[in-house]
């Protein structure tokens, strides 16, 4: 288990931080290896885009295109790809099914991150509450699914 004191309040500082598997593979990828991986990724987030300002967007829709967002904020586009393989290959979930199972994201998101994986899934639920133009509060004893369920409920999407 990878255990990191933070001293900096700005959760990329923190992240930056944490040295983990991830970190050191990142530093040895080439752009030529994902390609492909990037060209589909692009043509998702680009689909999700259209549809952005439509009120009838599915949460589904909405959180793939926020975790893309935020992966590629924070890891740059190939170490998005290497951890959205990372979850498709290990966990066999799908991009546009993390909404109906956030809870296969969340821990394929750890082992691959460890400690860090809480601090990405702060950034993508901040993420995700702004886009839904609803106001984001950390409870205690919420995890990642939990907020999904809370907000599949409340948006009745």
């Amino acid at each position: 288990m990878l255990y990191a004191v933070f001293q900096s309040d700005s959760e990329y500082e923190r992240l930056l931080l944490i040295h983990t598997p991830l970190s050191y593979k990142l530093n040895l990828i080439t752009s030529r290896t994902f390609t492909v991986s990037v060209e589909n990724m692009s043509v998702t987030a680009a689909k999700s885009e259209s549809r952005i300002g439509e009120e009838t967007e599915k949460l589904e829709d909405l959180l793939s295109k926020v975790v893309i967002e935020t992966l590629k904020q924070v890891f740059k586009e190939d170490g998005a790809n290497v951890i959205y393989n990372y979850i498709q290959n290990n966990s066999h979930l799908k991009l546009e099914k993390i909404a109906e199972k956030p809870e296969v994201f969340s821990a394929g998101l750890e082992k691959l991150l460890g400690s860090g994986a809480q601090v990405i899934e702060k950034l993508i639920l901040k993420n995700l509450y702004r886009k839904l133009r609803l106001k984001f509060r950390e409870k205690k004893s919420y995890e990642f699914p939990d907020y999904i369920k809370e907000l599949r409920k409340r948006c009745r999407c």
